[in-house]
């Protein structure tokens, strides 16, 4: 749902609860978008463009072995380069969505080569890793196309997840990650007794601060339909970790 230009009211928070009353396993597959470019691969934030295709990767698995940032980005480096190699002759080629896009545990976390840079996942928010990330992605990308952000899917990435439940990655500092180096809010864990001010509340702040930046941004909650704040969800979903839910 696009909220760009919009005068977001609880009419537009109604669109997420009715999803989690009627099939909840569909608010993964939903979202409220803000500026989003066209062409990203990346669902539920793709919008058609053009006929072709766009290659996303979850670079991530990268880092394995690395040492530090510069390693790892020059592995990303390479592969964009052979990748826009090989795809260039084929017809409908639109580009590179250089978006880190984390998942699961170990090399493919986030969160975890953070861990292994030696690095308190809290302590790096106050850093310039993110930034010194989401600056490479966009500088040399051979073929950008799409979002080309760095993501920080809330129970996809297993090991933020965690940090989720430590009181570590609340709404505030989600959405100040993604306001100098990420791509908004994704699959954050929403209450079914959640307040709808609150949501309607924080899309407003989203929609602000994308459009003052120009920057895009996303809002993807996700809920089972069944836990409540305080309790633990249950969504039978191979990319979401189950998390005790905390009120937004």
């Amino acid at each position: 749902m696009d909220l760009t230009n919009k005068n977001i009211t609880t009419e537009h928070a109604d669109v997420l609860f009715k999803i989690i009353k009627n099939k909840p396993d569909n608010t993964f597959r939903f979202t409220y978008g803000f500026n989003l470019p066209v062409s990203s691969p990346y669902f539920p934030s793709a919008k058609f463009g053009q006929k072709g295709f766009s290659i996303g990767l979850q670079s991530t698995d990268l880092s394995l072995d690395c040492k530090n940032i510069a390693e790892w980005l020059e592995n990303i480096k390479a592969v964009w380069e052979e990748m826009d190699l090989i795809l260039k002759p084929i017809d409908g080629y639109l580009g590179i969505d250089s978006s880190i896009a984390p998942l699961f545990q170990g090399s493919s976390s986030l969160v975890n080569f953070i861990k292994r840079l030696g690095l308190d996942f809290s302590h790096s928010a106050t850093t310039d890793i993110y930034t010194t990330i989401s600056k490479f992605i966009k500088e040399n990308n051979p073929r950008m196309i799409g979002l080309c952000g760095l993501m920080f899917p809330c129970l996809e990435d297993f090991e933020l997840a965690e940090e989720y439940e430590k009181g570590n990655f609340n709404i505030e500092r989600n959405i100040f990650l993604s306001l100098h180096s990420g791509l908004g809010i994704d699959t954050y864990p929403v209450a079914v007794n959640q307040n709808k001010e609150r949501v309607v509340e924080i899309l407003k702040l989203v929609q602000q601060l994308s459009n003052k930046y120009k920057k895009p941004l996303s809002a993807r909650f996700v809920s089972d339909g069944k836990a409540k704040i305080g309790e633990k969800t249950d969504f039978k979903n191979q990319y979401l970790k189950d998390v005790i839910i905390r009120e937004l």
